[in-house]
């Protein structure tokens, strides 16, 4: 008997990653009581050819049947496999790529965390249903659990068993549990999350009250529940499954009567928009229809981009065409936005960029995007604008220090006045274990939002978010500079003396 690899399938078995993990060895499992044959091999190389090897043969590369979200008694050895090549999930095996999509050397198609289900309730009691697909997933993840949530996901748990002669046994058994969440562990290197709790629901392996430490992992479905799901909660919810909240880049691929609205995610383009207007031609002392058709198609554009780019995750827009095409709708959008007092596209102009494309179909974007001067532009454009929002922070505490508080009682003082322009705060202080503490941010955040401001909020993993937790984790540029709340302090300090 073969493997769809080819190789023999022999008795002995390779570990992935041990001494003999290049060993050609393969290994059996059971799936729904049909035997398919895994296989175990260590070499990167190898696993990629048995996967193209079903590939040619016209078998889908991902079996459903075995997908943990659809089986939970799949076996916890062994990942989604390619139809007839199971690839084990130990350390350092990697789920085999699927069918390639978009440009050339796409090796996996666009892995967002996918939302099952979601069930709240009027007083935003409720659960969602969650299956984290990347190490980033993880990392939202950890931001969500919170001390005293409820966490229901698939385990493996040791359970003593006695047998008739009297002899004490142990056996790993994998089963669904239900915790009352203590303690939250996150490595940040690894992207590991542990979760320990109490058992908090019947199970016929764990007592009522036993702790249990659950391991989340990508491609495991999880659901959590909570008795209140504040708007920050939910809208990092909405950010890790929706992918136009990673797309920080738009583009415009055009040409004369075509156009392309897209969103440019790190996996692949969402194309939002396509504008189709028929030009006339121009004719010997005729233009009239013309550039009445050109300024209609124009028109249609603009509306397209204000209609699908959210300027406030977007921080590069791409306007790119043949000839000279992008540079008069440039002129022309900014023309009109001078005319009818457009603040969102005059306060956003820097973020266009004009590069050249062959055509305005959407297969011309590749050629934008490989053009240097656009990728130095687009490198860590997220991480950069949290840079720059910081370094106005500083050099407005520098010039002006009446329109730079920081720290959560000159905040709030400053929110009171309405004088809020920037609110810059760190996502840890949403993990507090307090829930008045984290109930007090939440406040916060949605008070400025209604105050129509703007909040940025900073991850504790990158560089600005340390500098950030250096001052407290929360910080404001004001409107208007506000000296109530220093002449307070001076008051206060005069009588105390």
């Amino acid at each position: 008997m073969r493997c769809a690899c080819g190789d023999r399938a022999g008795r002995g078995r390779a570990r992935p990653g041990g001494a003999r993990g290049g060993s050609r060895v393969c290994a059996h499992a059971l799936w729904g009581g049909r035997r398919r044959y895994a296989c175990a091999l260590g070499s990167a190389a190898k696993v990629r050819r048995c996967g193209l090897g079903a590939l040619r043969e016209g078998r889908p590369s991902v079996h459903p049947s075995v997908h943990p979200s659809i089986h939970p008694s799949v076996r916890p050895s062994v990942r989604p496999s390619v139809r007839g090549c199971a690839v084990p999930s130990a350390p350092g095996a990697r789920l085999l790529p699927s069918r390639h999509r978009g440009s050339r050397g796409a090796t996996r198609a666009t892995a967002r965390m996918k939302l099952v289900r979601k069930d709240l309730e009027k007083d935003n009691a409720g659960q969602v249903t969650l299956i984290p697909e990347e190490p980033e997933d993880m990392w939202h993840t950890y931001n969500l659990l919170q001390v005293g949530d409820s966490l229901r996901a698939s385990t493996i748990r040791k359970v003593q068993t006695e047998s008739s002669t009297g002899s004490v046994g142990s056996n790993r058994i994998r089963t669904t549990l239900t915790l009352c969440v203590e303690t939250i562990d996150f490595d940040s290197q690894a992207c590991q999350l542990r979760v320990k709790g109490t058992n908090i629901q019947e199970n016929e392996y764990v007592k009522m009250g036993a702790y249990h430490t659950i391991e989340l992992e990508p491609n495991r479905q999880f659901t959590l529940a909570k008795k209140q799901w504040d708007s920050v909660v939910l809208e990092r919810i909405e950010q890790a499954c929706d992918p136009a909240w990673s797309a920080d880049v738009a583009a415009v691929v055009m040409q004369e009567g075509l156009a392309h609205v897209c969103l440019v995610t790190p996996s692949m383009t969402l194309t939002r928009a396509k504008v189709e207007v028929n030009i006339p031609r121009k004719r010997k002392g005729n233009c009239s229809q013309h550039d009445r058709a050109l300024e209609r198609f124009y028109e249609q554009v603009v509306q397209a981009i204000q209609r699908h780019i959210n300027f406030e995750v977007v921080k590069c827009v791409l306007v790119a065409s043949p000839g000279f095409v992008r540079e008069q709708f440039c002129d022309y959008m900014f023309q009109q936005a001078v005319k009818t007092d457009n603040k969102l596209l005059l306060e956003n102009r820097s973020k266009f960029l004009q590069v050249h494309s062959s055509s305005g179909h959407k297969y011309a974007l590749k050629e934008a995007l490989c053009d240097p001067a656009v990728t130095s532009r687009l490198s860590d454009t997220k991480a950069a604008g949290e840079v720059k929002a910081l370094d106005d922070f500083y050099k407005m505490l520098q010039h002006e220090p009446d329109r730079a508080f920081y720290g959560l009682k000159h905040v709030e003082k400053a929110n009171e006045a309405m004088a809020i322009d920037t609110l810059l705060i760190s996502d840890e202080l949403f993990r507090h274990q307090d829930v008045a503490t984290r109930a007090r941010y939440v406040k916060l955040v949605d008070s400025v939002r209604e105050n129509m401001g703007t909040v940025r909020i900073f991850s504790s993993l990158h560089v600005s978010g340390e500098q950030l937790g250096q001052l407290t984790g929360v910080a404001a540029i004001l409107r208007f500079p506000v000296a109530e709340l220093s002449d307070q302090e001076d008051e206060s300090s005069s009588e105390e003396d």
